[in-house]
């Protein structure tokens, strides 16, 4: 199986979670920002991430979870999800977006590799959040949302192992939304919030992004 990903991409990482979580091998393909072409062949849009198995190619992060995770019928995601998590996810966004784009923008990451795929990612999220030399100057007003809130985040987390003590896929979003604030250098990170992140970046075998945090 390969799945077609960009590094900095939250989605790509809830999709490449399944396959650790479940100990299945997999290819993992990184494409270049800018590349249209090839994610319009597979599935008639430029997206990722994109699964290719057995000769087909399936879009869309939780899909590829869903079909992953049922496909040797032994699920591993059988924990309850609770409407708290995804509240506390929706709280943040605001903060979040305009914290992680800038500094994905400037980040050694493998689908910038060239200089055009690293201004088409700036242009592009420009048109969504403004400039960033902008929103990297509204850091320490973001920074304190997100801190107060991973400090609410904290009282929520059942355990290291999943956030609701069995592995559901509330661990699948939350944690692809941890892993990209680990970008952001200066946060205060709860101590049960960054067991969690250490614990589940094991488990799934995606490394944090603590060593380009800026």
């Amino acid at each position: 199986m390969k799945l077609y990903t960009y590094d900095h991409c939250p989605f790509c990482v809830k999709a490449r979670m399944i396959f650790g979580l479940k100990h299945i091998p997999f290819t993992n393909v990184v494409l270049l920002n800018d590349d249209s072409e090839t994610p319009i062949r597979m599935v008639g849009r430029k997206l990722v991430p994109i699964l290719e198995h057995e000769g087909r190619f399936m879009p869309e992060s939780m899909d590829i979870v869903a079909h992953v995770d049922a496909m040797d019928g032994h699920p591993v995601l059988t924990g309850p999800i609770r409407p708290e998590i995804s509240r506390w996810l929706t709280a943040q966004q605001s903060a979040f977006i305009p914290l992680i784009l800038p500094r994905f923008g400037g980040a050694p990451l493998p689908e910038f590799a060239t200089t055009a795929a690293r201004l088409y990612f700036i242009r592009n999220k420009e048109d969504m959040v403004g400039p960033f030399n902008e929103r990297l100057a509204e850091s320490p007003a973001l920074r304190a949302r997100i801190n107060a809130g991973l400090v609410h985040l904290a009282d929520l987390i059942a355990g290291p192992d999943a956030v609701n003590g069995v592995l559901s896929t509330d661990d699948i979003h939350l944690f692809a939304y941890l892993r990209s604030l680990t970008i952001v250098a200066e946060l205060q990170w709860p101590a049960a919030v960054r067991a969690y992140c250490a614990r589940m970046s094991q488990a799934c075998g995606i490394p944090l992004l603590d060593g380009m945090a800026a």
